[in-house]
């Protein structure tokens, strides 16, 4: 069967690249190996873990006041199924609607041109010039931390537990970490949080992940650097996982999630047929057109590696799917919003304090606790409204902003209007002298850039030592 373009991978990435080339007046194939569509994100990932994450922030657990009650597993994943669901047939919906034609089963390139679908159904042979490679990433763990349920999981796997665990070893401080950490103490799990790094969430201004720390302690988790996991065994007659941590120290936890990196999803892809090159991971190297060591070849979504967020997928595969089909368009932004849902979530743009000392640059900042805010005081500790900081970095010749970093509930919405401001190249005078409405957390901005003009107007920029 010839297609114009064919689309493996039906995530976030890869249907905005089917849609965007459907668009185009283009015939598109799209290739999923789940029985419905929507990827890893909407089946295993993203979608999933978000609606659990609600279910436990609007159960009131956010801010360590446990309930009297311990809720059940199969009650907070309630939101899931339907999530999942909504999700799935809303994407069909889309690709429907635009003519695209989809294939179920597993993808192999037999030639560069080429890809073999198997199914249940039998073998279907798709063929092409051009082709868009958006697979995903999954979990890997180490060798030594055999993931296969009862009582050791990932991230596709941490949702089947039975029943909500008293306590909970997580391995890896990166965002999927730090994410389930922060889920499962709210719910008055007892987590420890384990990193071999020396510090968690490297990417992320220290200021905000100090706020994020000092949440998860109060919540009485802790985090455990410079360490990693030796072993770990599944204790006898079902008592648990026995942990040994390097420095001697054992645990014994009702489960494990091993969270320490993901690889791309091309075993089996038979990229080598068509010359398509991979790194260690499984990742595929990419230019900037996103076009693979073989030219009319090209690749998005997490399958490129980072920054390897749905949102940044979409705009990957729609640019891919414009720059196989030769469509003008502008290339992906170098302002790019990042968001890491804890609970409380972190949300930033732009650079951070450390990345601007390290690089000599001087810099003033502004902040605005969401205690001061009347909005901040009256969504109180349930939402995390009265934990929340606004952080306005600010360039002191321009005045324009530099970076724009949150924390809190709301933070992923908030982070928005500075990605704006910085977008547009405004000053921050225009922060200070806006109305904003009253109460609403978007006030932040107005006190955290008067606070940036007195420090300002005090000549105090910072600067390195």
């Amino acid at each position: 069967m010839l297609f114009d373009l064919i689309v493996i991978g039906s995530g976030p990435a890869g249907k905005s690249a089917a849609l965007e080339a459907a668009r185009a007046g283009r015939k598109v194939a799209l290739v999923e190996e789940l029985p419905e569509l929507g990827g890893a994100c909407v089946h295993r990932s993203t979608i999933p873990s978000k609606a659990f994450r609600e279910a436990v922030r609007e159960a009131g657990f956010a801010l360590g006041r446990g309930p009297t009650r311990m809720p059940t597993m199969a009650r907070l994943l309630d939101r899931r199924d339907g999530a999942v669901s909504s999700e799935a047939r809303l994407v069909s919906g889309e690709l429907k609607a635009a003519g695209v034609a989809t294939f179920h089963g597993r993808a192999r390139f037999t030639s560069p041109n080429d890809v073999e679908v198997a199914s249940e159904k039998g073998v279907t042979i798709l063929t092409s010039s051009l082709l868009i490679v958006a697979v995903g990433a999954s979990p890997r763990a180490p060798a030594r931390l055999k993931v296969a349920g009862r009582g050791i999981f990932d991230s596709d796997s941490i949702l089947s537990l039975p029943k909500v665990p008293k306590s909970l070893l997580v391995l890896g401080g990166g965002i999927v970490g730090c994410e389930y950490a922060s889920m499962f103490a709210a719910l008055g799990t007892r987590v420890t949080l384990v990193d071999r790094r020396q510090e968690i969430l490297a990417a992320v201004d220290r200021e905000i992940v100090r706020r994020l720390t000092d949440h998860l302690e109060r919540q009485g988790a802790e985090i455990v650097l410079e360490s990693e996991a030796e072993t770990v065994t599944r204790a006898a007659r079902g008592q648990g996982v026995q942990v040994q941590l390097s420095g001697r120290r054992k645990l014994r936890v009702d489960a494990v999630l091993v969270a320490q990196g993901r690889h791309g999803n091309t075993e089996g892809l038979g990229l080598t047929a068509a010359g398509v090159e991979t790194d260690e991971r499984g990742l595929i190297p990419v230019d900037r057109h996103f076009r693979t060591s073989v030219g009319h070849i090209f690749a998005a979504g997490d399958v490129v590696g980072p920054p390897a967020f749905a949102s940044t997928g979409m705009e990957e595969g729609t640019i891919a799917a414009r720059n196989a089909l030769r469509i003008p368009g502008p290339e992906l932004p170098a302002l790019l919003p990042y968001v890491i849902f804890t609970l409380p979530e972190i949300s930033m743009v732009g650079r951070t304090e450390e990345d601007l000392r390290e690089s000599g640059s001087a810099y003033v900042a502004g902040r605005a606790d969401f205690r001061e805010l009347a909005r901040g005081r009256l969504r109180g500790g349930s939402l995390g409204g009265d934990e929340g900081l606004l952080k306005l970095l600010v360039d002191p010749e321009s005045r324009r902003l530099l970076g724009v970093h949150a924390f809190g509930e709301g933070a992923a919405e908030l982070i928005h209007l500075g990605q704006a401001v910085m977008s547009l190249g405004a000053d921050i005078h225009y922060l200070a002298q806006a109305v904003f409405n009253y109460p609403t957390l978007s006030e932040a901005y107005k006190t955290a850039a008067s606070r940036a003009l007195d420090e300002l107007q005090a000549g105090r920029p910072k600067a390195p030592a």
